[in-house]
């Protein structure tokens, strides 16, 4: 089947959706997007683990479906939630069952179902976010109907890794993730070169505990909703000297930022996926955050796949493609100096022309 390749915009969507949605029951549910009931293309959604409103990629996810619905009446959204893995394949079925047009899956962990049930609906558009079409074993598989929407975070990350090395007071900061997947790893990964590069610039000895990306190795809950966990985590890498925490985890990085506020004045965080300061509670805990614009580009698949433009492409968010970004420092804004302010713009010009390679064995290539 020949397909027409589009190329996403990534204009700024930042306030659209991102205040918090309503849960919607115990999954796996569904809800209604919105009230285009005379809509005549169905775009919906299946959720990774952790909700619809976890602060993180489900949310922004979400908002970028509301967004593409509210740019043209034509199209109606809908999502169904998984509170685990094994909702992943009745949540898609019963979407192509719902009739829907186009499907997004959200999470690298549902690359492999996304493609068994693009290459048993070929009728229907998919689309992956933070994966590509695979096997159950991680293997490439060629699909007609399977966008890949990707993104480069380890660049984003070194900034945010730059930024920890300059305003830590003890030497010492952590990381940690909830799985051992490509789409975490990519964060921790350029979170550590980010410190690795503050090192050998301006002469520190920033300790990263949590991760050593030369053995790709660290601490991983092992969940992506276990905040509890992700506390008493935080708690020991706290009493190890940490005083920035670089969660990876979607709601259970929550936990880092609730061991952070116990700590008082001494500890905070850098959030990752959303800006933390307007999609979490502890805005005064946070320097800073990782983006993605997922927002912006799963709209624009909706939107190219509305108009049949959608296909079997690759979507990777950049610093150049504004794909990718380091957040405001709102609270901290005064709290980091203009000189590390002036060594970010230059770092980040380094990035988007080439002369400095931000690297990850999870960086995305395109296909």
């Amino acid at each position: 089947m020949a397909v027409k390749p589009f190329k996403l915009a990534v204009a700024g969507l930042s306030a659209v959706g991102l205040a918090a949605l309503a849960a919607c029951g115990d999954a796996p549910s569904d809800s209604n997007g919105g009230d285009n009931a005379d809509a005549s293309f169905s775009a919906c959604m299946v959720t990774d683990s952790g909700g619809i409103d976890d602060k993180s990629f489900n949310e922004s996810a979400w908002a970028g479906m509301e967004a593409a619905s509210d740019e043209n009446s034509d199209i109606a959204v809908t999502y169904k939630e998984s509170a685990n893995t094994d909702d992943y394949d009745p949540n898609l079925q019963s979407s192509v069952d719902d009739g829907c047009d186009f499907i997004v899956g959200v999470g690298g962990l549902m690359a492999a179902n996304v493609t068994t049930a693009a290459q048993a609906n070929t009728g229907v558009g998919f689309a992956i976010v933070d994966g590509t079409p695979s096997d159950a074993e991680g293997n490439p598989v060629e699909t007609d109907n399977v966008y890949s929407i990707q993104f480069d975070t380890a660049q984003s990350a070194f900034l945010a890794g730059y930024v920890a090395a300059s305003q830590t007071q003890t030497g010492t900061v952590a990381t940690w993730g909830g799985m051992q997947i490509p789409p975490v790893t990519i964060f921790m990964d350029g979170f550590a070169e980010g410190i690795a590069k503050h090192n050998a610039d301006k002469g520190t000895d920033v300790k990263l505990l949590g991760w050593d990306s030369a053995a790709q190795t660290g601490t991983f809950l092992n969940s992506f909703e276990d905040a509890a966990a992700g506390k008493s985590t935080s708690d020991t890498f706290i009493s190890q000297g940490a005083d920035i925490l670089f969660p990876v985890a979607g709601p259970a990085g929550i936990g880092a930022l609730t061991a952070a506020q116990e700590a008082g004045d001494a500890v905070n965080a850098i959030w990752v996926d959303t800006d933390g300061f307007e999609s979490t509670d502890y805005g005064s805990k946070l320097i800073t955050s990782a983006e993605k614009g997922l927002a912006n580009a799963v709209r624009d698949a909706v939107l190219a796949a509305f108009d049949g433009e959608a296909g079997n492409g690759t979507y990777i968010g950049t610093l150049e493609n504004e794909g990718v970004s380091l957040a405001p420092f709102h609270d901290f804004d005064g709290a980091v100096s203009a000189e590390t302010k002036a060594e970010l713009d230059a770092l980040t010009a380094a990035i988007i022309d080439g002369s400095l390679v931000v690297e990850s064995p999870a960086s995305p290539v395109a296909s």
